[in-house]
């Protein structure tokens, strides 16, 4: 019996590891067939509710007063310091396959690269800080190296990128301090209030969107971005081989008609979001998945010039 048991075990094991293998080659396949856009510019790919969020946030009074007074030099270099010292600069002689999955991102989207780090945390996450005076960085948690294969880890780098592209900067800053709380910086709470909070996070939920397109245009693959955001939903090392982007997508459709059939249903699905700092996964995974049918999405994918894989 106990023999029967392990046999089972091992072809289980064989097969998650065959689908595993099927899938990393499949991204490897792609890469080599992908484009980059010289001359791409952020309001190429910007989401609509971004560009209107945007006009909002910036027409809100004494918004920039409180970003300049709590983004002041002080609180600049905590943020600076905090992330260069707790965590691991990504080059050519630390991590190089991470190094050269951030240069050939940056090449896509026609965009300096900028630093990378690493850094030690169980929570799957990603961010971008653009620092006044100081070269931009991205932070990537070393729980979404273990979770996402280099293809959806890619994607997420270029996601963060796209913050860059569409010069999301001080904002950006101001809403990660708010709503990712990554550093407590004194005297923050006492400035923002309620509605220029959710402004943000408002704004910060459409950004989102636009870097879920650069993320497409740089993987060149709806199901690998998809992948990754369904990894983030519901992934672990042990199951990733049995999940179903196909299946999440139909699980997305399923959402979109329980949220317009009412109402009631409408109105649940805006009090679920609306303290989010990002949209909810579903959501975000239709998003992309409609856009890369799009004519807006093709035409700049036609325009690329053929993408020479960094080894």
């Amino acid at each position: 019996m106990h023999g029967k048991i392990l046999l089972r075990a091992v072809c289980a094991q064989r097969m998650k590891n065959v689908r595993m293998a099927s899938a990393e080659a499949a991204s490897t396949a792609s890469t080599s067939e992908r484009v980059a856009m010289p001359r791409l510019r952020g309001e190429d790919f910007r989401h609509p509710l971004d560009q209107q969020n945007t006009s909002l946030l910036q027409s809100l009074p004494g918004l920039n007063l409180i970003a300049k007074q709590t983004l002041g030099p002080l609180s600049e270099q905590v943020l600076y310091l905090e992330n260069i010292s707790t965590s691991v600069l990504v080059g050519p002689e630390q991590l190089n396959r991470l190094h050269l999955l951030m240069l050939e991102a940056a090449e896509i989207l026609d965009l300096d690269p900028p630093d990378l780090y690493i850094r030690q945390d169980p929570r799957p996450n990603a961010y971008t800080l653009a620092i006044d005076g100081k070269k931009p960085f991205v932070v990537v948690h070393t729980s979404l190296v273990d979770l996402l294969t280099e293809a959806e880890l890619q994607a997420v780098i270029a996601h963060e990128l796209g913050h860059l592209k569409c010069d999301h900067g001080i904002w950006l800053t101001l809403a990660n301090l708010l709503a990712v709380s990554a550093i407590q910086v004194p005297g923050f709470g006492s400035f923002v209030a309620a509605n220029i909070q959710d402004s943000l996070l408002r704004w910060l939920r459409a950004a989102e969107l636009t870097c879920d397109r650069a993320a497409l245009l740089v993987a060149q693959d709806s199901k690998v971005v998809v992948s990754a955001l369904m990894k983030l939903a519901g992934g672990g090392s042990s199951i990733s081989g049995e999940l179903n982007v196909d299946a999440f997508l139909e699980q997305a459709r399923s959402y979109d008609k329980a949220k317009s059939s009412s109402p009631l249903g409408w109105y649940l699905s805006n009090a679920q979001s609306s303290q989010l700092s990002h949209p909810l996964p579903v959501l975000r995974a239709r998003e992309v998945d409609k856009w890369a049918e799009t004519a807006q999405c093709k035409a700049l994918l036609r325009s690329g010039r053929k993408l020479q894989r960094k080894d």
